[in-house]
């Protein structure tokens, strides 16, 4: 194919279902088997984590691995894969330039948001309605939250995005599935396989802009390169003697002790033990006496599926984990301290504490 032309010999090829080779990308507009191999590995840590994020959320085991990584095009994509899939697009606002794109089947999003909404997955609802949509997109933005956690430890430095773009596109009919990239443009194609226990065994797919995909190399190799000059060096060897034929000497042998018979034993002796104050202690304590702590009241705690909170209006009930009456949580900073009661000050609510939480409670509180 020349000229986005296709020579009478490919039409026939097409015609008898035959594969037409792909052109040969231009110079600068492909990877090296090292940046494709840096593509995979990256592409394995980050999926992994979207994998036990997905896990948690779907309350089934979830795989997601094997990434190949290959150049493409949008055109091409669509020619292979002509059947309806949910685009999810995400900007990345640091640490990276530029877009990453996730595409997965239709029939796999309905399973997933059949499985958030509280289904088996066995029987997923036959097209994404309005609320079908919001449970997979908030599956879809905690996975990419989580896979740009574990680029910020691949490179070594903070790495954020913004809240994903979520669209359910055919692919066989949709003429633009994304902006970012023309259609005909070289792009990076990263395919997973992704496995839900027995509900799905598809293919899940990345695409990236080429620049994007080569800045995440050059991030990578910088981490390793980072990691590689602050090891400390390797040990060195002894020098060989002349007839050492096997082995390297790193230590020299511990010296034989000495007999018992020549050592002088005398009992240890401490010096009393005197109880001494703390100097300062005031002086230390009033450092922080102008640091603010944030003081919470927490009167109980719930647990709801996505499908019940989207159906909460004006005027719903909400039933928390305390009975009428009980003592509520006194927190700091996010950490139980106390326990009271609640009580009416001149029209305002107050707490008066009751129990003040033992240091051993605390650290339990901490496991």
């Amino acid at each position: 194919m020349s000229d986005g032309f296709l020579s009478q010999e490919e039409i026939d090829a097409l015609l008898r279902g035959e594969p037409v080779a792909a052109s040969p990308s231009p110079a600068g507009q492909d990877l090296s088997d090292i940046e494709k191999d840096a593509l995979g590995e990256i592409g394995n840590i980050s999926m992994g984590t979207a994998a036990t994020t997905l896990s948690v959320l779907l309350g089934r085991r979830v795989s997601i691995t094997t990434p190949k990584v290959s150049i493409s095009t949008l055109n091409e994509i669509k020619r292979q894969y002509p059947l309806p899939y949910l685009v999810i697009e995400v900007g990345y606002t640091q640490g990276l330039l530029g877009t990453n794109i996730l595409a997965i089947r239709e029939q796999d999003a309905l399973i997933i948001a059949d499985l958030m909404m509280g289904g088996d997955g066995t029987n997923p609802p036959s097209e994404l309605n309005e609320l079908y949509m919001s449970a997979v997109s908030e599956s879809m933005n905690q996975m990419m939250g989580s896979t740009a956690t574990s680029i910020s430890t691949i490179f070594k430095k903070k790495v954020d995005i913004a809240p994903p773009k979520v669209n359910l596109l055919d692919f066989a009919v949709d003429t633009d599935i994304t902006n970012v990239v023309p259609g005909d443009e070289p792009l990076v194609r990263v395919s997973f396989r992704m496995e839900v226990e027995d509900l799905i065994d598809s293919e899940l797919m990345q695409i990236l802009p080429l620049n994007v995909a080569k800045e995440m190399v050059e991030n990578l190799m910088n981490a390793v390169q980072q990691q590689a000059s602050q090891a400390p060096p390797p040990p060195v060897a002894s020098p060989k003697s002349a007839t050492s034929t096997s082995t390297t000497t790193y230590a020299q042998p511990a010296p034989k002790p000495q007999s018992a018979q020549n050592v002088a034993v005398q009992p240890v002796q401490f010096a009393p033990l005197k109880p001494a104050g703390i100097p300062g202690a005031d002086t230390n304590i009033g450092l922080i006496m102008d640091v603010p702590l944030q003081i919470t009241v927490e009167l109980g705690r719930t647990r709801k599926l996505i499908r019940d909170i989207l159906e909460l209006t004006p005027g719903s009930v909400v039933e928390l984990d305390k009975l009428a009456g009980e003592p509520v949580d006194i927190l700091a900073n996010g950490k139980l301290i106390a326990k009271g009661e609640v009580v009416v000050i001149d029209e305002n609510f107050g707490v008066r504490i009751t129990d003040i939480i033992s240091p051993l409670e605390r650290a339990n509180n901490l496991q």
